[in-house]
């Protein structure tokens, strides 16, 4: 990924200017680009290769964006570090729909589905989560593999299933200390679980970095360093200033999902540990949404939106450095990846309505068994060539080793799953492929 061109000056810009510089303005094409440029919040490494109207010099475009963002700023001062950001229209809009319209619709929506299928959807969501997660630090497998590790609680056999398996169960652990403070020693915690027998140093885990020898750089390029992060004998320091930050609401009002964003990109910017620092700022941003009311975020994966546009995902943090310290970039882009994750979560609640319709009309067609069971027989379905054993169906649907075992054993009693040896243990296949619901 290239460095993105640190900003020009405006103070050299102004001194080089012949003329009144607000004569630029008055062009009516001029005033809807600049406006464009700001509604966009373009970086001035994007603005200067953009075609501009009557071939003016992009220089004299940044010094009106710059105008106009300092009048709108709101400052962040955190340790001797000066930041500020603002809150596009956009921005504004992405977290009215959070704080409003979207909750409603989808408690509506959640309400449809039964107690069963709500907690299963939370059990798929974290394991999206930890997934996507895991897979943005460098961990090689597929969707469907991590998947199938996780339903059947497989041991992990190798680096990168470790993490995975790590990462599901550090965010299964986030949403039940939801009504915890944060401290300096849960952070520890939460990165000792994230990154247990993952890394080539052991002692990396679970405490903080003890040298500046790390930087954020160019996994292919060794000279190419995006980030020197503080002195470490700064950050026990640094850590406590972040837990207080994180845990007091008292001071001035930064809305819960703007100030979530911002623990995330602290976290990357103290860079506290030598090793999974990405993954523990995801995981406290998801802590904090949580604990301050946000339980739509317990149905989300932003990790998996991130994923999709990883490079835009680090461009955000090096536009924030290279312009002054504006976390307006990484604001924008985590907004959008939030309203993205939510569209994907109102769609899958949609499948998720459709096939409980189907489970039920399904309960009319069999007699003798259950929503849940119709729901684990349309799995049986829709693989008839997969066997599932009693820990998938558990870690699927949420409920004990016994109920998931009598429901397989009761649709195996009935005909339409057969019991099979599969080396050390049983696993359950589909034996009726005519069944087909109404």
């Amino acid at each position: 990924m290239k460095v993105p061109e640190k900003p020009p000056k405006i103070k050299k810009i102004l001194k080089d200017y012949n003329g009144n510089i607000f004569k630029i303005v008055e062009n009516l094409a001029v005033q809807k680009f600049i406006n464009k440029c700001n509604a966009d919040y373009v970086h001035w490494d994007q603005l200067r290769y953009k075609k501009i109207p009557n071939n003016i010099k992009p220089e004299y475009i940044w010094v009106f964006l710059k105008f106009f963002r300092d009048s709108q700023f709101k400052p962040f001062r955190f340790d001797g570090w000066n930041f500020r950001f603002m809150l596009t229209d956009e921005s504004q809009r992405r977290l009215h729909l959070l704080d409003k319209g979207a909750a409603g619709n989808l408690e509506t929506g959640l309400e449809s589905l039964n107690t069963s299928g709500r907690e299963r959807y939370i059990i798929s969501s974290l394991m999206e989560e930890a997934i996507a997660s895991s897979q943005l630090e460098g961990a090689a497998t597929t969707r469907k593999i991590a998947k199938e590790l996780l339903r059947k609680k497989k041991k992990p056999r190798n680096y990168s299933e470790q993490m995975i398996v790590n990462g599901f169960k550090t965010i299964q652990k986030i949403v039940k200390m939801k009504d915890q403070k944060m401290t300096p020693q849960l952070i520890i915690e939460l990165q000792r679980e994230i990154t247990t027998d993952t890394l080539k140093d052991k002692n990396d885990s679970g405490r903080f970095r003890d040298n500046d020898e790390i930087v954020v750089g160019d996994p292919l390029e060794v000279e190419k360093v995006y980030h020197w992060p503080p002195d470490y004998q700064k950050i026990p320091k640094l850590v406590e200033e972040f837990c207080e930050f994180a845990n007091d609401d008292s001071h001035a009002f930064i809305h819960p999902i703007i100030k979530g964003v911002l623990l995330h990109f602290l976290i990357g910017y103290i860079h506290p540990f030598n090793d999974g620092n990405g993954r523990t700022a995801r995981t406290i941003f998801y802590w904090y949404v949580l604990s301050r009311g946000y339980w739509l975020f317990e149905f989300m994966s932003v990790s998996r939106i991130i994923l999709r546009s990883k490079k835009k995902y680090g461009l955000a943090y090096l536009y924030t450095e290279t312009d002054n310290n504006d976390l307006t970039y990484f604001i924008n882009y985590n907004l959008e990846a939030i309203e993205e994750s939510l569209s994907d979560m109102e769609k899958h609640i949609a499948k998720k309505q459709k096939e409980q319709a189907e489970a039920m009309n399904l309960i009319k067609t069999i007699n003798n068994i259950n929503l849940r069971q119709a729901e684990i027989l349309k799995e049986f379905i829709k693989e008839p060539e997969k066997g599932f054993d009693i820990g998938e169906i558990m870690v699927s649907y949420n409920v004990a080793y016994d109920t998931a075992r009598n429901d397989l054993l009761h649709l195996e009693k009935l005909g339409y799953i057969e019991k099979l040896k599969d080396q050390k243990k049983f696993v359950f296949r589909l034996i009726k492929k005519n069944i087909i619901t109404n």
